[in-house]
């Protein structure tokens, strides 16, 4: 036994949830200090907050530039408000659909049988009825969908709430406004963070009051939270993604290429809709996106851990062992994020991207001593793990090791991840200097970059995989997982802070704020651009070990005894797998482009049909491209989701449980490859062909990057979880095609 308590136990992962509310709460309070009063209500605007700094200083904008800040702010506010308020509405008929869905196949499992039966895993104790297991893992699903939602809606709101603020923060110098920006981003880090652990915590215990003793039935059911939050997160990034890149394909290929105008310019009729789509797709799906990889890697280590000795001996302090470090990882982010905001000041542009490289390094040491305690104190020396029929003897130290390689794979992806997307690197420099040659060579080199971006982080993601199933089977996986998200309020606080500096950036040139202003937003904004792709790197590669993880659970919980890829039925699958990540992405790329025609026309047309728009005496029409992004991203997002969520419902029903296992291992690859794959960013001189170039190269990368790169590690998490909640029907009643020939 480890030498913590089963009761400090219970009192210790609710404080640190609770502890990391107060926190995200304390920055909000920070930041909403920049507020001096709220003027009056409009009956078409709403609020309009009067945003004007505490101290006045020499050259500062006047006041009627401040209140235009304002204004912006509110409408962008308003425009993601709306847009996820109607998003939401959808999604709700497809939680009380998939939730009707889950509960009526895993309660046909038994027929419906009220009499207890004996555990798959043959562990002496007694299961509950197949209709709870249906019944709690429906209502896990729902709690894990609505936190989802709530993640994704806090951090939305929190973003727009700042952005204006990190705006007039900058006329006090850029490290008053890389505070602002990123204590905003902290809010949303910290608050996804431990509503998740506090969630998943209660959850746990409540779900315990039924089944008692029956841990393999509890933590069964508890996999739903993980479904729950990655159904979400699917459309939330593909609806924001699409959104998004349609407001920004039009904006950039009318404004900057044809019309040679700032890219923020307030006579563009599409900026607006490229700052909301900022909020929902980059904050809002982003936020959802990683919530769903940390409930999954919980629900993931705490299967995998029913079934093992922990489950056998009752050991809830050892159980609890991935709530531990996670409850960890939310104290490191807190001491972590004072290096940010109070022990160390930026005072030049320079300082500002080391700073939140210095994060990602500072959290990971930190984490390293913080799992180092938190396996001395909860687990014994010496335990047992299942492994595929077979048993393995495990010390304390592995596990240590396990979660520590994940951790520290994580930071060696966004690292790369940052080399290759920065612009002080070699490798962005050659696709810009291709740029003098046209698109054409841009895009070239823009791909191959693309391609080889994904070598050291592929490397870096099978040494883990291999020292932690050395070391721990498949438990040890699922810990590497939660290893690398443990730090994940640190992640989202640096990926939220490239958004809300981007937005800062567009509500300065729309509200024609001084040329030095703009030079500092604009260098947050660039160092946010880095960041924002360290953190798909890091959500990349958490996928791939949590969707191998929850591939192991399930290939246990369908009884497979093993996956051999020279049997027809699961090759089959296996090539089928392998192209479904293309199938996906060839559709949500074409959802962006038909939505992007359509900006662009609309676009085109408001210039060339309102009088006085170029010389900017006219307002142009933003509501209409606001309109447009919106239909599109909610009609488009529906037939990837379905592509996802049907596939393995048929897979599993028709063909079986090995054809099944054959398509999350090629989903996996093949999905894996292409999410790492990164569209470097080249830049070149304002107005000339170089600088036109690298904006159509980064306009045609677009969607890859930022829409179906960012989905599909979605994809591959959310096919192996639902596979692993389906798995006792696929067990039972799968495979009607090969049992009628």
């Amino acid at each position: 036994m480890g030498l913590l308590s089963e009761g400090l136990t219970q009192v210790l992962i609710p404080v640190s949830a609770l502890v990391g509310i107060g926190f995200a709460l304390l920055q909000w309070f920070l930041v909403s200090r920049v507020k001096v009063s709220t003027g009056s209500y409009d009956e078409h605007n709403g609020y309009k907050d009067r945003l004007i700094g505490d101290d006045q200083e020499e050259g500062i904008d006047d006041l009627e530039v401040t209140i235009k800040c304002a204004e912006i702010q509110n409408a962008i506010s308003l425009g993601a408000t709306s847009f996820l308020f109607t998003e939401y509405r959808y999604l709700s008929i497809f939680m009380g659909v998939f939730g009707a869905i889950i509960f009526l196949f895993l309660g046909s499992v038994k027929g419906f049988s009220t009499k207890s039966e004996p555990c798959t895993y043959n562990t002496g104790s007694t299961c509950k009825p197949a209709l709870a297991n249906a019944l709690f893992t429906t209502v896990a699903f729902l709690l894990g969908a609505l936190t989802s939602t709530l993640s994704g809606y806090l951090g939305m709101k929190i973003a727009t709430y700042a952005n204006a603020r990190t705006t007039l923060e900058a006329r006090k110098g850029v490290g008053k406004a890389f505070i602002t920006a990123f204590r905003s981003g902290a809010v949303m880090g910290f608050l996804l963070a431990a509503n998740g652990l506090l969630v998943l915590y209660v959850s746990i215990n409540l779900f315990k009051l039924y089944y008692g003793d029956d841990w393999e039935g509890l933590y069964e059911s508890i996999t739903g939270y993980g479904l729950g939050g990655s159904s979400m997160a699917l459309f939330g990034r593909v609806g924001g993604g699409i959104y998004t890149k349609a407001a920004d394909v039009g904006a950039d290929l009318v404004g900057k290429v044809e019309r040679n105008i700032p890219e923020d310019d307030p006579r563009n009729p599409a900026v607006i809709a490229d700052n909301v789509g900022d909020n929902v797709g980059d904050i809002a799906g982003m936020g959802s996106d990683l919530f769903g990889s940390y409930a999954e890697s919980s629900c993931a280590a705490l299967f995998v851990a029913s079934i093992s000795s922990f489950g056998i001996s009752h050991d809830h302090v050892a159980m609890s062992y991935p709530l531990i470090i996670s409850s960890m990882g939310i104290v490191v982010c807190l001491i972590t994020t004072l290096f940010a905001t109070d022990l160390f000041e930026i005072k030049k542009v320079k300082e500002i991207e080391p700073s939140l490289k210095r994060q990602l390094l500072i959290s990971t040491i930190l984490m390293t001593a913080g799992i180092a305690i938190v396996t001395y104190f909860a687990l014994p020396s010496e335990f047992t793990l299942f492994n595929f029929g077979t048993t393995k003897t495990v010390k304390s130290w592995h596990l240590f090791s396990c979660v520590s390689i994940g951790l520290w794979a994580g930071l060696v992806i966004g690292y790369t991840t940052e080399y290759y997307t920065s612009n002080a690197y070699s490798p962005v420099r050659d696709v810009a200097d291709s740029c003098r040659t046209g698109a054409a060579t841009n895009v070239i080199f823009g791909l191959a970059l693309g391609y080889k971006s994904v070598i050291v982080p592929i490397f870096a993601i099978a040494i883990a995989i291999y020292v932690s199933f050395s070391l721990a089977a498949m438990y040890g996986i699922a810990v590497a997982a939660l290893g690398m998200l443990s730090t994940i309020a640190t992640g989202l606080a640096i990926d939220a802070y490239g958004p809300i500096s981007d937005n800062a950036g567009g509500i300065a040139e729309m509200a024609g704020m001084s040329h030095e202003i703009r030079e500092r937003t604009d260098a947050l904004d660039a160092a946010g651009n880095t960041t924002a792709a360290i953190g798909k790197g890091f959500a990349i590669g958490s996928a791939a070990l949590v969707s191998l993880a929850l591939f192991g659970a399930y290939v246990s919980r369908a009884g497979i005894k093993s996956v051999d890829v020279m049997t027809p039925k699961v090759f089959i699958g296996l090539i089928v797998g392998a192209m479904l990540p293309y199938w996906f992405s060839a559709m949500t790329m074409k959802s962006v482009g038909s939505a992007a025609l359509k900006m662009v026309e609309e676009v085109r047309r408001q210039f060339n049909t309102i009088p006085g728009l170029m010389e900017g005496t006219t307002k142009p029409d933003y509501a209409t491209c606001v309109k447009i992004s919106t239909d599109a991203s909610l009609r488009e997002m529906i037939p990837p989701g379905a592509l996802v969520l049907v596939t393995p419902l048929i897979a599993g029903t028709f063909f079986g449980v090995e054809t099944l296992a054959g398509i999350l291992a090629g989903s996996l690859v093949s999905g894996v490859q292409a999410g790492v794959s990164e569209h470097a960013k080249a830049l070149g001189p304002k107005g000339s062909d170089a600088h036109k170039a690298a904006v159509i190269g980064d306009t045609i990368g677009d969607p890859l990057k930022d829409t179906s790169g960012p989905s599909l590690n979605i994809l591959i998490k959310l096919m192996a979880v639902e596979s692993l909640v389906f798995a006792p029907f696929f067990a039972t009643h799968g495979g009607l095609i090969f049992k009628l020939l």
